[in-house]
């Protein structure tokens, strides 16, 4: 395919978060007579919130099209033509071009371009074990994912559910499945659910999946997947029992989607990821930008590329990559390691490093333990809240914060957040003014108690 004369052309691989982000925000500074945008997406869907699928399999969100932000139709609108059910096989580099085949007709074709964005996303990660790919069993990644999860729900006659693996994905999982009405069985490798907080957290998560009625297994390992004379699954086996099953969820994490960027030789890191400079070009590309759940991202907490596939993540990459595309400035710095998940009413929020975070990259470090509420215990609906906090030995700078309570609870990792990208001590943090009135918080916000605790540990030299 030729390039018109006088114009760019953008290619952008991944018609999701960062890379409709990024054609968006390129659209924005260059119109299509300087700049012509062509985007392959392999799925049926564009724009849409892949964090909403568990609550949309569970019935709190109705419909599917509730989750999609940007239709295909309103891209091409805005002149990006936007290629669905077309997927990328090769990149090459040096030619700069990629080839793309239809999925439905398997036509194959080349496309010439003058700047690439790669946002390939992640896949689930699928054991590697017999019956692993047997009807019944899913990941929950993508849109398609999902609707091929909630036909499964519509055939299937049983309501047994086994979930393997309890981080997010397996966690919300789990609930929704439980709103439908199922028996759902947890299967962790770990030691307590949420590998993304310590154990002791990951307990009082444990302590509420239990109260809702799900079955919790930790640390136990899955080694098939049985199946039945259909040739779906059936059970779920581990080393000394088997749990039944008429449908498997697999919530055992994702991988960057990265094979196609490996094949052309473009550089990854200890993760899988692609690894980018600041401006979120691929490194050592001048013309190719990756961005999402394809690329490793800068902790700025520990210092270290860290892997941390997330929508908020996404959304930001694709918009620093259309505003550079774009003939604009801008830079995606890092990251502190935030989420917030729930179970039930139970929330879930962590911030920072853990303390095998900290471990592992030489920090010596406090931590303190709280227990508060979420408003002034006088007042109606005061509900309990733990907050864990670490702190760097002598020098009192905040390195992480672990939440779990009820309502309120959540949202309030933001404050240990915003401290964090501040390079704020914890002495520094018992001098914030945060907003106080008795129904959103105690005189001395949770937060800020342990601020305190943390601070007084610290001077002790404890």
């Amino acid at each position: 395919m030729t390039m018109n004369s006088g114009r760019e052309r953008l290619v952008v691989i991944g018609g999701d978060a960062a890379g409709m982000s990024a054609a968006s925000q390129a659209r924005r500074l260059r119109g299509p007579d300087e700049l012509e945008i062509v985007a392959f997406e392999r799925g049926h869907f564009s724009s849409y919130s892949a964090c909403g699928i568990p609550y949309w399999v569970g019935g709190d969100v109705e419909e599917r099209e509730d989750l999609i932000a940007r239709s295909p139709e309103e891209h091409r609108a805005r002149a990006i033509d936007l290629r669905m059910r077309t997927e990328v096989m090769e990149i090459d580099v040096a030619g700069k071009r990629v080839r793309a085949r239809d999925v439905d007709s398997g036509a194959e074709s080349w496309t010439s371009y003058d700047k690439l964005v790669i946002g390939t996303g992640a896949r689930p990660i699928r054991p590697d074990m017999p019956g692993g790919d047997a009807p019944g069993v899913h990941g929950v990644q993508t849109l398609d994912d999902g609707q091929a999860l909630l036909d499964t729900l519509a055939r299937t006659g049983g309501r047994r559910a086994v979930v393997v693996g309890a981080g997010y994905i397996g966690v919300e999982m789990a609930e929704a499945l439980i709103n439908r009405g199922y028996e759902v069985t947890v299967v962790n490798r770990g030691s307590e659910p949420m590998s993304t907080l310590d154990p002791d957290m990951g307990r009082l998560v444990h302590t509420a999946m239990e109260g809702l009625g799900i079955t919790m297994v930790n640390g136990t390992e899955v080694t098939k997947l049985l199946t039945g004379e259909d040739g779906r699954v059936r059970a779920v086996a581990t080393e000394d029992a088997e749990y039944p099953a008429d449908v498997v969820i697999l919530g055992i994490g994702v991988r960057p989607e990265t094979g196609l960027a490996q094949a052309a030789g473009l550089p990854v890191g200890r993760h899988g990821g692609l690894l980018t400079d600041l401006a979120m070009r691929v490194r050592g590309h001048e013309d190719i930008w990756a961005g999402g759940d394809c690329v490793e991202v800068l902790n700025l907490v520990s210092g270290q590329e860290q892997y941390i596939p997330l929508g908020t993540h996404a959304n930001k990459h694709g918009q620093v990559i259309g505003t550079n595309v774009g003939g604009g400035y801008a830079t995606f710095p890092g990251v502190v390691g935030t989420a917030v998940s729930k179970v039930c009413d139970l929330e879930i929020a962590r911030t920072g490093l853990r303390e095998k975070d900290a471990l592992r990259v030489g920090l010596r470090f406090e931590t303190v333990t709280v227990e508060s509420t979420s408003r002034a215990g006088y007042y109606p609906g005061a509900s309990p809240m733990t907050v864990k906090m670490l702190a760097e030995r002598r020098t009192g700078r905040l390195l992480g914060v672990q939440i779990v309570g009820r309502e309120g609870a959540g949202k309030r990792v933001d404050i240990a957040a915003v401290a964090l990208t501040a390079n704020m001590t914890v002495e520094q943090m018992t001098a914030l003014d945060l907003g106080y009135a008795p129904p959103f918080s105690p005189v001395w916000d949770p937060v800020l108690v342990a601020a305190r605790k943390a601070a007084t540990k610290v001077r002790n030299g404890h």
